[in-house]
């Protein structure tokens, strides 16, 4: 075997395990294989290796630099995934011989595997990522959406224009999975009339393993080829399909690779028929009762609920239901009504529509919210469900959201945290007492490094821009000047109406005043796709994309398309500070903002989500103080009125209380604690340890207790 073919292995194993979208030395090393198909292929690996002449790979093999360089990665990786020592072997031992079984609809694990939309992706992605990082036992299951998600493209108006763009496998860190005769295997689900195929796809998540599920099969009928195109597309028919294809379908290939897990964790109610087809199975093969196979399948199954918003849970009429479980559940329920009920709010009430989540809820012995007010709103939610517990007593506690640290904290800061808290700090993470030394960094060197960072993102804005002027025929632009002196704010998310991105919008003048200020400017990036369907969202990104050709707007806010992972990524770890001004009790947790505290940028929130129980006074910054008002009109008001006073009153004159170093020490000051109290307890890993103490071992071992 020569060099090059060696080496041309090497690449290929590396760019196949998603190790890499959280190793950036790794990604240094495709960067510059090719630096232009690098950025042509937006950071893919695998696409990059596909269109990689390869005299390039022969021709590098003899730089003994970079050989040793991709030796050196590919033999981590390798004791990586053969761990062994990690947290999850002391911790959660028991899991090891039957892991827990992830599902989630979507998975932002990197924008190289467009299978995500939003929060609940990225959330279920730095889940996995911890899961591996700790060595916790588990696999995910999802679905291979071979449009992925909409792409979003504003025209000249800054109206949002909705693209799909096919996606082949052959450019996606996926691999088939095989039979031992090297048959692509394949599993079946029953549908109404028809039986639909899905194939299998792997894909290495460090040590953990995503299964995808993928109905473009030759046997399929085109329609049903359709049902995993598209993420959150088509009508409410295809969405009960596509939920059934997840939790039915997810279930049976786990069987299909021989995996038998001892939990199921159902990440929204999107894979709740999960839990009905594991009864199934578990009544066929022990010959239980159905009422004895459903309280197995509750005594070993963990729900996360993450919305308060009605509008976010999923609601099928019963007929149609009922439709689909007939052909689905016949070895458990005869008549599928007595399955449907399970599903239903008030089961004596005609006019009842059946709710994946309350599926989940009811067969689900452990249920949380994603936070500590969202634990509350849940439970007031859903208190109906429990007509004979105090709505305190609601079977459904918290497990506040963290972030993977890797994935979102700027190199630069985590070479700083190596330098002065040690070489593996992060193997520590979780643990407070770490972070008290991070007073003893130099106020310098701290503020030079988040110089640095906001000059990639004032570069990097202007790129975009620049990208859509010449896509639109406008010609260059001048971009957003972002400098190490204006105070930048950074406010990206999905735009639904009650996470209020224009809010600021209320008073136009005020605003005006506030960036048109000479000597302390204040400048804001945008950033957001509204859902296809959602005209009000559509209407909300018009109003604040369109505050670029305003000329009182012109060089201080900015609204960059098509938001994804990599947008995100450049926010924040290059703002000044993070704004979230949702209407409360309605973010269930609101992560954005967490992934900017290590990088060194404040929040100025409402308090709602994480932020409730991370602000103390000193470390970022609260609009308003918590309270809400029945008339949503009068709340959104009085928010708006409280944001613009923190704005003028706070955080202005903090930042630009420059000394004579010209250093903003009381900035800096306020920076560190948010670091020092908010780093440990908002981070992927102390996230994963509160699921396997609280969920999963219980769950393991069978316990028909419940969360208090």
């Amino acid at each position: 075997m020569t060099d090059a073919t060696e080496l041309a292995k090497k690449l290929a194993e590396l760019a196949h395990n998603l190790w890499w979208s959280w190793h950036s030395e790794i990604r240094a090393i495709f960067r510059e294989l090719d630096p232009e198909l690098w950025g042509a292929v937006h950071h893919n690996p695998v696409a990059m290796l596909r269109g990689l002449d390869p005299q390039v790979i022969a021709r590098r093999a003899s730089e003994r630099e970079l050989v040793a360089r991709i030796d050196q990665a590919h033999r981590r990786l390798r004791e990586y995934v053969r761990g062994g020592d990690g947290w999850g072997m002391i911790h959660a031992g028991a899991l090891l011989a039957r892991p827990v079984a992830y599902f989630s609809a979507e998975f932002g694990l990197h924008e190289s595997l467009p299978i995500y939309s939003g929060g609940l992706g990225i959330l279920a992605g730095d889940h996995l990522k911890s899961l591996s990082d700790l060595g916790v036992a588990a696999i995910g299951i999802g679905l291979l959406y071979n449009e992925g998600y909409v792409h979003q493209q504003m025209d000249a108006g800054g109206n949002q224009q909705d693209l799909y763009e096919p996606v082949d496998p052959a450019s996606l860190p996926v691999s088939p999975v095989l039979d031992e005769s090297g048959a692509a295997v394949t599993i079946a689900v029953e549908l109404p009339g028809r039986t639909v195929h899905l194939r299998l796809w792997r894909v290495a998540v460090g040590r953990t393993v995503l299964l995808l599920l993928d109905a473009r099969d030759e046997r399929n009928a085109p329609e049903d080829r359709a049902l995993t195109a598209r993420l959150y597309g088509g009508d409410q028919e295809m969405r009960i399909q596509q939920e059934i294809l997840l939790g039915v379908g997810g279930c049976r290939a786990l069987s299909a690779v021989g995996i038998t897990p001892s939990v199921l964790h159902l990440n929204e109610g999107h894979s709740a028929f999960a839990l009905l087809e594991r009864a199934r199975q578990i009544a066929v093969r022990q010959g239980l009762s159905r009422e004895r196979a459903l309280a197995e399948v509750a005594a070993t199954s963990a729900f996360t609920t993450h919305t308060p918003v009605e509008a976010g849970h999923d609601r099928f009429e019963p007929s149609q239901v009922s439709r689909y479980f007939a052909p689905l559940f016949g070895e458990l329920a005869a008549d599928p009504q007595e399955l449907v009920a399970l599903g239903l709010e008030r089961p004596n009430d005609p006019t009842s529509m059946f709710c994946p989540t309350v599926l989940a809820l009811r067969l689900s012995r452990r249920a949380n919210g994603v936070s500590a007010i969202h634990g509350r709103e849940s439970r007031r939610m859903w208190r109906h469900l429990y007509p004979d517990r105090a709505e305190d007593e609601v079977p459904i506690g918290h497990i506040t959201n963290g972030v993977h640290l890797r994935t979102w904290v700027a190199v630069e800061m985590l070479d700083l945290y190596a330098h002065h808290l040690g070489t593996d700090w992060q193997a520590h993470a979780a643990e407070s007492d770490l972070w008290r030394a991070i007073d003893e960094i130099p106020d310098a060197e701290l503020w030079d490094i988040h110089r640095v960072l906001k000059a990639r993102l004032a570069a990097f804005v202007r790129t975009r821009q620049n990208e859509r002027a010449t896509r639109l025929g406008l010609g260059s632009t001048p971009g957003l000047p972002l400098s190490s002196e204006a105070l930048t704010l950074g406010f990206a998310r999905r735009f639904a109406t009650y996470k209020r991105a224009d809010l600021l919008l209320s008073d136009i003048d005020r605003l005006a005043r506030l960036v048109g200020d000479s000597e302390r400017p204040l400048q804001i990036v945008f950033a957001g796709k509204a859902h296809p369907r959602d005209a009000a969202g559509k209407e909300l990104a018009r109003r604040v994309a369109n505050l670029e050709n305003d000329p009182r707007f012109a060089g201080r806010i900015a609204f960059l398309e098509n938001y994804s992972m990599h947008i995100g990524r450049q926010l924040v770890q290059g703002v000044d500070a993070w704004l979230n001004v949702p209407r409360r009790p309605l973010e269930a947790c609101g992560t954005s903002g967490q992934k900017c505290i290590l990088n060194g940028a404040l929040n100025i929130s409402i308090l709602d989500g994480w932020w409730a129980e991370a602000f103390d006074g000193q470390n970022g910054f609260a609009i308003g103080t918590g309270e809400i008002h029945s008339d949503p009109t009068v709340q959104d008001a009085r928010d708006a009125a409280a944001l613009y006073e923190t704005l003028e009153r706070q955080v202005v004159p903090l930042y630009y209380a420059h000394d004579a170093e010209g250093l903003p020490r009381g900035w800096i000051e306020r920076v560190k604690r948010a670091i020092a109290t908010l780093g440990w307890r908002f981070n992927a890993d102390r996230m994963v340890r509160d699921y396997v103490s609280e969920c999963y071992l219980p769950a393991a071992g069978g316990s028909t207790c419940r969360m208090p």
